[in-house]
């Protein structure tokens, strides 16, 4: 059995093909750096370390969201492999906000068969950054204009994020939430801890 290598560069007819898209209105969840705004698109000051569908050289910016509470949770306190463990410190470091949409955003669907149609396949949403970052850029370049990019959570496939480009910036609300450690998310907190076994530190 051969083992994949990196993922293929877009193909170089992606501009004339139609994209799988999925159409939605539903609000998103996002925790953020508590000391700055939820609408954080990478830019003003940048994104300490690029994300996976980030512009290659800054041609847009990016909001990455999750499709619910357990898509948020995993993909910001478990993106490193092998975590287990949150401490009310990390908690009460990251606000928690629901992000409205003022219109249907059009999202580049991976969920589905149309990553085969387009060829490509997980390793864009769970492999290399470089690689993931030159679609990013196709997509956003694409002449429907979509919005963004609609992919599985690498650590939780069954949950759906997504990566919105600034170009939907001025039809995008933020509403705080808190924080995890806000009394009012007690029972969102154990649920999430149990869901993914995590321990919880305290100071």
């Amino acid at each position: 059995m051969t083992i994949p290598g990196p993922h293929p560069s877009p193909p170089r007819d992606l501009a004339r093909r139609s994209l799988p898209t999925r159409i939605t209105n539903q609000s998103w969840l996002r925790f953020h750096d508590a000391r700055h705004p939820a609408l954080y698109w990478g830019r003003d000051p940048p994104r300490p370390s690029p994300s996976r569908f980030d512009a290659p050289s800054g041609e847009y910016g990016v909001l990455y969201v999750g499709a619910n509470e357990r898509a948020t949770f995993i993909e910001t306190f478990g993106w490193e492999v092998g975590t287990r463990r949150v401490d009310v410190v990390q908690l009460r470091a990251r606000g928690l906000a629901r992000i409205d949409v003022g219109r249907p955003l059009v999202l580049v669907d991976l969920t589905g068969a149309g990553l085969a149609r387009l060829g490509a396949d997980a390793r864009l949403f769970a492999g290399d950054y470089d690689v993931a970052r030159q679609w990013a850029l196709a997509f956003f370049r694409h002449r429907s204009a979509p919005d963004g990019i609609y992919y599985p959570s690498r650590h939780d496939p069954e949950r759906a994020s997504a990566a919105i480009f600034d170009r939907a910036e001025q039809d995008l609300t933020a509403v705080g939430l808190g924080t995890l450690a806000d009394p009012i998310h007690a029972a969102l907190l154990r649920d999430l801890l149990a869901t993914y076994r995590f321990g919880l530190g305290r100071p």
